[in-house]
């Protein structure tokens, strides 16, 4: 499986780079292109060993194609080539997400309708999102009704820590139930490359730095420490992919006063129409506070947390997914995810963008097509872009 050299790390780049550069369509759409490129055309892994690390990567929280990226890199290449699939997938959108936003500070953007546009455009996004998940993550009346008592909570203490406390509680409400029984032996396994001892540092080193980025923040107020510490905690404790980390970094950024509502919400539409991981906006959001370098640790910050909980988890997934307790509680995180983009959805997204009867049917309209006609997002932004300029 593994191939080493500079020729193996080259070829785990370009083909990362290729689908950097491709793949449209949000994180369901990258696992497509990733069997296709991987298990399809370039036989690295075999498909039942491609649905282990998509089964493993789904039960993490943070961005589900780019840890399905890393893992097949890892095994691969070893950690080299995890950090090589995840340059050459995540590069192409962050460069241009980070272009934009640079743009963005030179540019008025105050009352433009292709802003208007774009603004739209993320409410017709969220709303597919939280109608796709909820109808996958919240289908009976229990998880249903924690989405909904989730989302009630978000709106009425909008905090970070109140998020994280949610999904704690809903962990803890959902009690194995008969559906949730042992997976059949021949489920598929997830190959490890890890050794226990190296997914126990790394565990430490995701907690450590969970903990010590708000510790060192308070001692050392700099910039750089405040967006390291914001995005790694957001990338650590997202479940649900980009759909979710995007609005949900609003009261990150916004409410401090690192970007405006106006660029948030242009950066949120602009990563739609792009290729790659949606978890690129974090480029955009630190460019737009700093310029290339808060760009450069804000994406990192935000990734981190996927390289550090791919290498802790592989050693240990295999026995973890077969216990009822666990998946009966990721269950429960699920649900509460969709109460918090439920949240989120309202705002800042809903009360940001929908002022007049015109701009809810562009958005329904852009929903239509997202849902029923399924069409890809970056077409939706061009042509509610263009619609709301007229």
């Amino acid at each position: 499986m593994q191939r080493r050299g500079l020729a193996g790390t080259l070829e785990i780049l370009l083909a990362a780079l290729r689908l950097g550069l491709t793949s449209f369509g949000g994180p369901v759409a990258h696992l497509a292109y990733f069997r296709e490129e991987y298990v399809a055309r370039r036989r690295w892994l075999d498909d039942r060993t491609y649905a282990g690390l998509v089964a493993l990567c789904q039960f993490l929280p943070g961005p589900a194609s780019s840890q399905v990226g890393i893992a097949v890199g890892m095994m691969r290449g070893g950690f080299l080539g995890g950090f090589l699939a995840w340059l050459g997938f995540t590069l192409p959108s962050a460069l241009l997400m980070a272009l934009f936003a640079l743009y963005l500070q030179d540019y008025d953007v105050t009352g433009e309708g292709w802003l208007r546009g774009l603004l739209i455009t993320a409410v017709a996004v969220v709303a597919h999102a939280v109608w796709d998940m909820a109808g996958r993550l919240a289908p009976d009346r229990e998880r249903a009704s924690i989405a909904v008592l989730a989302a009630v909570a978000a709106l009425a203490a909008p905090s970070p820590w109140v998020q994280v406390l949610l999904m704690a509680a809903g962990g803890a409400a959902r009690r194995p139930l008969p559906r949730h029984r042992t997976p059949p032996a021949d489920e598929p396994d997830a190959p490890c490359p890890v050794d226990r001892r190296t997914g126990i540092l790394a565990w430490a080193l995701f907690l450590g730095f969970l903990v010590g980025l708000p510790l060192l923040r308070r001692v050392y107020p700099a910039d750089w420490v405040a967006v390291a510490d914001a995005f790694y905690r957001t990338g650590s404790l997202v479940f649900g992919g980009g759909h979710v980390v995007l609005p949900l970094l609003a009261g990150q950024v916004i409410g401090p006063g690192w970007i405006t509502e106006a660029q948030f919400l242009a950066g949120y539409g602009a990563a739609q129409a792009v290729p790659g991981p949606l978890f690129t906006f974090a480029a955009f959001a630190g460019a737009a506070m700093g310029g290339w370098f808060l760009g450069a640790v804000a994406l990192i910050s935000v990734f981190a947390p996927s390289f550090l909980l791919v290498t802790a988890a592989l050693p240990y997934w295999d026995t973890l997914r077969r216990r009822p307790a666990f998946r009966a509680a990721l269950d429960g995180v699920n649900a509460v995810v969709v109460g918090l983009l439920l949240a989120a959805f309202y705002d800042p997204i809903w009360t940001k963008a929908i002022r007049t009867p015109a701009d809810f049917s562009l958005a329904l309209i852009g929903f239509s097509l997202l849902r029923y006609w399924k069409a890809p997002a970056w077409a939706v932004v061009l042509l509610l872009a263009a619609a709301a300029s007229r």
